[in-house]
């Protein structure tokens, strides 16, 4: 294996790319500027073959659907030992998609469970940036009725006590960014 670039955010990482076009990529999600899911995007979109494969310490299973779903050929952490990297960067280059067992069972404790809506999630974001629900329906042009109805759903989708739990577990799962 051979190093052939490096890049220090996300705008490089895809001029990187360009320049360079790696048969492999690792990329990390908590990027300056274009984070590593949105490089991805961009790089898969230009090209779409690209393997990328994703090496972050966040294991949230929001993140982790989000870059798969953008294409990623893998998800690893960085905590993984050396040899198991090596071999899934390997196996990746061979062709094959894949995660290591400990992601796989993060994205299997939700499994089934129903996605929050973009409109949640933007309900979410203003919760979480200590909005009362008035200045939620003001801020997103909708009753106040509705931001309360958005509530509930989260809640219930989320299995939270209560709005402020909901943040909680939504930054914890990767939903949300602190």
């Amino acid at each position: 294996m051979l190093l052939v670039a490096q890049a220090v955010n996300g705008g490089e990482a895809i001029a990187q790319f360009r320049a360079n076009r790696p048969d492999i990529t690792l990329m990390d999600l908590q990027l300056p500027g274009i984070n590593g899911t949105d490089a991805l995007i961009s790089i898969r979109g230009e090209f779409p073959h690209a393997r990328i494969i994703i090496l972050t310490s966040s294991d949230g299973d929001a993140e982790i659907n989000r870059a798969l779903h953008a294409g990623a050929a893998g998800y690893a952490l960085k905590s993984m030992p050396k040899d198991e990297l090596l071999a899934l960067i390997r196996s990746v280059h061979s062709g094959r998609r894949q995660v290591p067992p400990e992601v796989a069972s993060r994205l299997a404790e939700h499994l089934g469970e129903e996605n929050l809506t973009t409109r949640e999630l933007e309900v979410l974001r203003l919760i979480r940036d200590g909005h009362r629900n008035k200045q939620i329906a003001d801020e997103l042009a909708i009753s106040e009725t509705t931001v309360n109805f958005h509530i509930k759903n989260i809640v219930g989708k989320l299995g939270a006590n209560d709005r402020t739990h909901a943040v909680t577990i939504a930054v914890r799962r990767g939903m949300l960014q602190i």
